[in-house]
């Protein structure tokens, strides 16, 4: 049976049959790992602790991540940071999130600095083929795109979200492709030629799913297995929880599972799954109100509803089936420890934040340290210890008498809360920027990675135009009126040149022949809107639950302006219109640079 033909139901029965730690002893599996092992991170885009079946949850099924846990190593307490972008910066690099510049998730302000060294660095230098398959969310634009930050191979989206999820626009190394299928699906695909294609070399594989994130879209063989699901476990607060939106966050959590099964499944047919070290993590609590183990807090929140996640990793002949870890760890300390199990070195010169914890894993760890993993969202901090938590407000909580965070123990235990209260305030002085303004201007101009592309994301509206949504990521600029109104960027050109100048845009008939000019310093070039194109936006149609604040798409068309010349340095690049017949200009989603040889 195809892919594409099973029902959820169908997939679910003996879904973990034939895995490998049924089929080979452990022993057996030690000697087939000589060489360096390969590499397989699977991250899901707010998912929480609760959205899985391994942790108790009896209104899901997802076997294929549970066998994961069962044949390898489970983390009870495992930490990342309560959004998207900063939980991927400390994936990459082994340092919190504010010391690599990451300080939102939008308009720049989730770029991974460029002096940062990441994991895809360490293994590419490694003789290591590396790729990325999925939402990057840490810069877009050369040298912040995954291209230059050791990803030979990447294919997906570098926003913070995507507005939809059905043969959706991508981009391919730099390239504007269109995606084929569901979205997950997709990336899963690109990632399986990618092991197929390495299979006789060492390989590093990161998949960063963006999904059970926003818009609630999902194929209809998962969702109608949901549609009128009981939902036999809610969250500690049910009258929170918005029923269908619970619902269709489950059913993308088994279309998760389904593709993990596929990377599993592809592994054990190349005969790769005894020397390769798989990992399934979140990059925060649920985007949701739902169950999640009557955890206080969710995405967003520093609290432990909104840090703590499912973390579990399986190498075959290594790791112990069926191992469960109760110390704490996190996302600091990825980088460290698969360095670590895999023999090489760190390529980075800055102090790491996180430790190996291959000795958790591999029963070394005698004397395990109590340490303190911190946790910064929006300028409030926490701080998690392996017994208690001292909140963003200096509450205290004992976390294992109390794990709903439901009493304050801090007049009780008045030397740990002052300890605590303490050292967040040393992290504060020493982690956080002296200043919450980000400064730093989008980067245009390079040789190796000629494009660059400035979405609507990245832009700032004049006049009366304004974002198609509240939420930057995936919105387009429209209410373009009049010749008093612009767009800018703020850029800086690495090298001077000639560059050929397009932006992608739409326009109804009514309103063709507005004349754009584009200027940068004293230079400049033009364009003008000779023909309609007015499609509708896309996304309502695929969604379960309404978007809220995110934009929906279109299918935006490239209006070429001709060539111009940028000087190096940094300035606004400015996008006005010289006339305006008709009752708007246009609407924009990016524009493109490319510098011409």
């Amino acid at each position: 049976m195809k892919h594409s033909q099973l029902t959820r139901r169908n997939f679910l029965k003996g879904a973990c049959a034939g895995t490998l730690a049924a089929m080979v002893p452990f022993r057996r599996l030690a000697a087939q790992t000589k060489k360096r092992p390969n590499i397989v991170v699977i991250l899901s885009d707010d998912q929480g602790w609760g959205d899985l079946r391994l942790h108790g949850n009896i209104n899901i099924e997802t076997p294929h991540i549970d066998s994961v846990a069962r044949e390898g190593a489970m983390f009870e307490r495992f930490f990342v940071c309560a959004v998207c972008a900063p939980t991927r910066a400390e994936f990459l690099t082994g340092r919190y999130h504010p010391r690599g510049g990451v300080r939102g998730v939008s308009t720049g302000a989730e770029r991974l600095n460029i002096d940062e060294k990441t994991i895809g660095d360490t293994f590419k230098s490694a003789g290591y083929a590396t790729a990325a398959f999925g939402k990057w969310h840490n810069g877009t634009q050369y040298p912040y795109h995954p291209n230059a930050r050791g990803f030979d191979e990447y294919y997906g989206f570098c926003s913070g979200h995507w507005g939809n999820y059905f043969d959706p626009i991508l981009e391919h190394n730099g390239k504007i492709v269109r995606g084929k299928g569901f979205i997950t699906d997709d990336l899963t695909d690109h990632a399986l030629a990618f092991i197929e294609q390495n299979k006789s070399r060492p390989f590093f594989c990161y998949m960063p799913f963006n999904t059970p994130h926003s818009p609630m879209q999902v194929p209809d063989r998962f969702w109608e297995e949901f549609r009128n699901h009981p939902l036999g476990m809610r969250n500690r607060d049910p009258e929170k929880e918005q029923i269908d939106k619970t619902r269709c966050a489950l059913a993308m959590c088994e279309n998760i599972d389904w593709n993990v099964g596929r990377v599993l499944r592809k592994l054990e047919e190349l005969n790769l799954a005894g020397n390769t070290i798989i990992i399934y993590f979140s990059d925060n609590g649920p985007n949701s109100w739902r169950w999640n183990g009557g955890m206080k807090g969710r995405k967003g929140s520093t609290d432990e509803g909104g840090l703590r996640v499912p973390f579990i990793i399986r190498w075959p002949g290594h790791i112990k089936p069926n191992t469960k870890i109760s110390q704490i760890a996190g996302a600091i300390d990825l980088l460290p420890t698969l360095v670590d199990m895999a023999g090489i070195s760190v390529v980075s010169t800055k102090p790491l934040d996180g430790v190996s914890i291959k000795p958790l894993l591999f029963k070394q760890a005698e004397d395990w340290p109590n340490r303190m993993i911190f946790s910064h969202q929006n300028g409030r901090v926490s701080v998690r210890t392996q017994r208690y938590r001292l909140d963003n407000t200096g509450k205290l909580f004992d976390m294992q008498a109390d794990p709903g965070q439901d009493h304050d123990i801090s007049k009780d235990k008045p030397k740990v809360a002052a300890r605590l209260r303490k050292a967040v305030a040393k992290w504060r002085q020493e982690v956080l920027p002296k200043s919450r303004k980000d400064d730093r201007p989008f980067t245009v101009g390079y040789p190796e990675f000629p494009a660059t592309i400035l979405p609507a994301r990245d832009g700032v509206p004049h006049g009366n135009v304004q974002r198609s949504a509240r939420a930057p990521n995936c919105s387009y600029f429209t209410n373009w009126l009049g010749k008093e109104d612009k767009i800018t960027w703020d850029i800086e050109v690495a090298n001077a040149g000639q560059y050929k100048a397009v932006v992608f845009y739409t326009c109804p008939n009514d309103d063709v022949g507005s004349t754009v000019e584009l200027t940068f310093n004293q230079n400049s070039a033009r364009g003008k809107v000779t023909e309609p194109h007015d499609p509708p936006a896309v996304g309502a149609e695929f969604d379960r639950v309404d978007r809220g604040s995110e934009s929906f798409v279109k299918d935006f068309r490239p209006l070429g302006l001709g060539t111009i010349r940028l000087e190096k340095g940094r300035g606004d690049l400015t996008l006005s219109a010289l006339d305006v017949p008709g009752r708007q200009v246009m609407e924009v989603r990016a524009v493109m640079l490319t510098l011409l040889k």
